[in-house]
């Protein structure tokens, strides 16, 4: 069992910047033409951003605040928001805009709710009246609450044909993301009021949520849909090592914890399989972990040579991570920021073309990357 160990670890380490089965290209050009703004500091652990018509941007705080930074450097409290449960590694989490928010002016946003003393991952849906909300609903309530403050995933991304898509860890109890009678450790899809999509995989299957969409995640803290191809990639949280970037497939079953790439944060051997029958391989895996969280695809002018690329925050490893796609194929990856030594929370494209970061801290930080040319 050791020198099996020591076999899987020496390939781990190999495996580092690329999936196994990705054949290492050249090196990556080097990104040095940006430079870095800071947008907004004084920031309580920033989780989530979304970029409004006209030119305001929401914020939300893990601690239960929604901001609203106006373009004229005003920055408003939202009121309106329903109970919100900080707890440990929860709060208030993901925000983003209706695909027909001109319209509508309706915001969705997922939170941490409490019951009985136990706490869980819901999303709400509320009509915005400048830094105020009305209509609150709450369209989405993962069962069971636990009394674990981790893994509550929470991103939430609109797929192309107008159905929502919410992402949910484990909650730690990481055999229960095999369980497909509850929603821990899954990616459910939803229509935009809440009600099931007909065509969804296990709708009416018996022993299965009719919201699942995948099974098998650990803690899923990223998710964008590619502009040019459609698909959704989504990265995830392993355990010590492990981390996963996957593309999304309806009724897929991601392997965790039947298949990992990571070991416990003891040591201690989670499963001694990397990959099992009917469970997906990720597109890449990092090992040690980078513990990713955000991701954009990114489709701005600014960064011609960055089009379509990936970027991922990385907390544990204080780096933005771009991955550079050809296809669904993987072949290549960059560490820009290290020199910050910042947790990047979250990271989005804003439609001036620049990329946008949310460094995670109590002082927290809204940065913008912008092409040195613009000086």
């Amino acid at each position: 069992m050791f020198i099996y160990r020591t076999l899987l670890h020496l390939l781990f380490s190999f495996c580092f910047l690329t999936a196994c089965a990705a054949k290492p290209p050249e090196t990556a050009p080097v990104s040095k033409d940006f430079r870095i703004v800071t947008v907004l500091d004084n920031l309580d652990f920033p989780w989530s951003l979304a970029f409004l018509p006209d030119g305001d941007v929401l914020i939300t705080e893990r601690n239960g605040n929604m901001l609203r930074y106006g373009k004229d450097g005003e920055l408003h409290l939202v009121s309106g928001l329903p109970d919100i449960h900080p707890t440990g590694q929860g709060g208030l989490l993901d925000v983003i805009l209706d695909p027909d928010f001109p319209t509508n002016r309706t915001i969705y946003f997922s939170f941490v709710a409490k019951d009985n003393g136990d706490y869980g991952t819901e999303v709400a849906r509320a009509v915005l009246d400048h830094s105020s909300l009305k209509n609150v609903q709450v369209i989405f309530r993962a069962v069971p609450k636990t009394s674990s403050g981790i893994h509550f995933g929470s991103r939430l991304l609109f797929a192309p044909d107008g159905t929502l898509i919410i992402s949910l860890g484990e909650k730690g109890r990481m055999r229960e993301a095999q369980n497909t009678s509850n929603h821990l450790g899954s990616i459910i899809r939803i229509n935009p009021d809440g009600s099931l999509p007909h065509d969804n995989p296990y709708i009416n299957r018996n022993g299965y949520q009719p919201q699942l969409y995948t099974y098998g995640n650990r803690n899923v803290q990223g998710i964008a849909l590619h502009p040019e191809t459609g698909k959704i990639w989504f990265h995830e949280h392993g355990p010590k090592g492990g981390d996963e970037l996957n593309i999304l497939k309806s009724g897929a079953n991601y392997g965790w914890p039947a298949i990992t790439y990571g070991v416990d944060y003891s040591g201690a051997i989670i499963s001694e399989k990397t990959a099992l029958p009917g469970m997906e391989q990720p597109s890449a895996y990092w090992v040690p972990s980078i513990a990713p969280s955000g991701m954009t695809i990114y489709d701005g002018n600014a960064f011609p040579d960055w089009k379509g690329n990936i970027f991922i925050g990385a907390l544990v490893q204080r780096h933005l991570r771009r991955v550079i796609l050809q296809g669904e194929q993987i072949i290549d990856q960059e560490i820009l920021l290290k020199d910050l030594k910042e947790r990047i929370r979250d990271v989005r494209t804003g439609p001036d073309g620049y990329l946008y970061l949310l460094t995670d801290s109590r002082n927290g930080k809204l940065l913008r990357l912008e092409p040195l040319s613009t000086q």
